[in-house]
């Protein structure tokens, strides 16, 4: 949707940090409808468009970088956005001990990321067809402002759709258990 890379014959994009990254994705059915991102390890993605990354940001502990939203249109103006934060907010700020999280954010979707309490920093990186905007948010004041999508629980997978869906064996979700 954001033209920032090139097609390739193979028609698939594995991204660099992959190995790195701890996902939270949403399924109808068998259908991926939303995916996010986030990864601790330094270099950050933002680093490499933004040198002097860690003068824009707030005195901080320890930083996880948000990456790879992608939702589906048809469920755009429904939760799965920030239920899928809410989840990733959770798994990093409870689990990993993350108090910042920087993103990307497209300037598309500004007020989006607003809304959620990301602020702003240093000049828009990218290119013409993508631009975006350095963003962070600490994850106290997340928390503070919208608890409520940070799925918590007990023991076992978490399952955020509506109605009654089964979860398939094999798919690992988490939950906010921690043992």
């Amino acid at each position: 949707e954001i033209a920032q890379h090139a097609p390739n014959d193979e028609k698939r994009l594995v991204d660099r940090f992959h190995a790195q990254n701890t996902y939270a994705i949403c399924l109808d059915g068998d259908e991926v409808v939303g995916m996010i991102a986030g990864r601790c390890a330094r270099p950050f993605s933002l680093a490499q468009k933004l040198p002097d990354l860690d003068r824009h940001l707030p005195p901080h502990g320890k930083v996880v970088e948000v990456r790879l939203l992608a939702v589906d249109h048809r469920y755009r103006k429904q939760s799965v956005f920030a239920r899928l934060a809410g989840v990733l907010a959770n798994h990093f700020r409870v689990q990993q001990g993350c108090d910042l999280a920087i993103i990307s954010g497209t300037v598309r979707e500004l007020p989006l990321y607003g809304h959620l309490g990301f602020r702003p920093f240093g000049p828009l990186v990218g290119d013409a067809q993508a631009r975006y905007q350095p963003m962070f948010l600490t994850l106290d004041h997340y928390a503070a402002r919208a608890a409520h999508l940070e799925v918590v629980g007990g023991r076992g997978p978490t399952n955020l759709m509506p109605g009654p869906v089964a979860i398939r064996g094999g798919v690992s979700v988490y939950g906010g258990y921690s043992p």
